[in-house]
């Protein structure tokens, strides 16, 4: 291949060199297009611009991996574990046995909130969506920390990581307690990461909580598989948000409200909306399938195929096994629970699904488990939140380090061209 790609326009031609990834990813550097030629690319919604280079994730949508720094995500799922995985992400490399257990005592020493974090919590009322608190709360955060993060002190930049792990998990949780009107609960530093989030939801004070380790080993693989998933909506919003010099705590709260919406961060609660609505009119599962299937119908099967993979969701078929042992093990007897098992079954064997590529994604699987654990269909975001927190804090910081110009896309103007102000009276 060239290494440089020749653009003519009017006539003129001009040189760009051509970037070619470790996986033989290409890339025209257009860095120069507008100062060189005056001219700008047009590409609504990014799907064709690399905004950066980065060394935390690789994803190949036509072939169905995901790895983080090099390693797969089918051997992460099944051979490491959610803190080790955050490490990788956010310092590069698989933590020895002694920094592993250094991080997970450092994310404790930071999972005491500030008291006064209780009095914003109280001024949102009940029903306010759990994503728009956390927002909110992880951008109060910064108030409670106001010194700026110096991202070349290693020691300045571990302490950040550690404090924004051990108190994003436990907000987020507060979330669903003020949801339920329960009273907010406090991190329990003698259990793990992913053991803590089931208590802090589920404990009350009139009793203990008891893990099941099938719970907590599906809800860790879930967390993982989250993790990050290269230049994503809120992935590409927090290192935007980053590249002006906020601080952490705003960033994560901006890739909050991106992660919000429901083509992104909010597919999995869209799925179990879906199934719900199928329950309420009779439960046919085949019936939705049919409608599914008809282009006139505006129907949509929630959950199935991926705007990135093009195949097959890698992460589905890891955690389809967890959402079995899950059902398995807590013996869930769910109507809706039911039709997800049947439309799974089906759209698996029916060649229309099949031929399409439309199987099963991790958000289907997902809201399946949340759905057996109890979860509410609106806390279901936060939970992703939580899984990518790290990969939110190794992608700010990895733009930080390199030095990224702060964000700014240019635009075509097409609104009216200049004219004369007429007075009120005149109009």
């Amino acid at each position: 291949m060239s290494n440089i790609a020749v653009l003519e326009i009017d006539g003129k031609k001009y040189e760009f060199p051509i970037i070619v990834g470790s996986e033989n990813e290409v890339a025209i550097d257009i860095d120069k297009l507008r100062s060189e030629t005056g001219a700008i690319t047009m590409d609504p919604g990014y799907k064709n611009s690399g905004s950066c280079t980065s060394e935390i994730t690789f994803l190949d949508g036509e072939e169905g991996i995901l790895r983080y720094r090099g390693y797969s995500i089918e051997d992460l799922a099944e051979k490491s574990n959610f803190l080790e995985v955050s490490y990788l992400l956010i310092f590069g490399e698989l933590p020895k046995a002694a920094e592993l257990e250094k991080f997970e005592n450092d994310i404790r020493k930071y999972t005491l909130v500030n008291e006064e974090m209780k009095n914003i919590i109280d001024g949102f009322p009940k029903n306010a969506h759990p994503m728009g608190v956390l927002a909110s709360l992880t951008s109060a955060l910064t108030a409670f920390n106001p010194k700026s993060v110096n991202v070349t002190n290693e020691k300045d930049m571990y302490e950040a990581v550690c404090k924004t792990m051990g108190k994003f998990l436990v907000i987020a949780t507060w979330t669903y307690r003020k949801n339920m009107g329960f009273p907010l609960n406090y991190y329990d530093n003698t259990k793990g990461y992913v053991e803590n989030f089931m208590r802090l939801m589920f404990e009350l004070p009139t009793g203990p909580y008891k893990s099941n380790p099938v719970v907590i080993n599906a809800l860790d693989k879930l967390f993982i598989l989250h993790a990050d998933h290269e230049q994503n909506c809120s992935t590409s919003t927090v290192r935007m948000v980053g590249s002006s010099h906020a601080g952490l705590f705003a960033s994560i709260s901006a890739g909050v409200s991106a992660l919000w919406g429901p083509l992104h961060g909010g597919a999995n609660q869209a799925v179990l909306e879906m199934l719900e609505e199928i329950q309420a009119n009779g439960g046919d599962a085949d019936k939705y399938l049919a409608k599914a299937k008809d282009k006139e119908d505006p129907f949509r099967l929630m959950g199935f195929g991926h705007r990135v993979y093009k195949n097959f969701d890698p992460r589905a078929k890891i955690i389809k096994k967890a959402a079995d042992e899950v059902l398995a093990t807590l013996g869930v007897d769910d109507p809706v629970l039911t039709i997800a098992k049947k439309l799974e079954e089906s759209a698996l064997q029916d060649e229309y699904f099949k031929s399409r590529n439309l199987y099963p994604n991790v958000d289907f699987y997902s809201g399946i488990i949340y759905r057996a654990l109890g979860i509410p269909t609106e806390m279901f975001t936060v939970l992703f939140a939580i899984g990518r927190l790290p990969g939110w804090i190794a992608q700010w910081k990895e733009m930080r380090i390199n030095k990224e110009p702060i964000g700014r896309p240019r635009q075509i103007y097409t609104g009216a061209p200049l004219r004369p102000f007429v007075k009120t009276e005149d109009r």
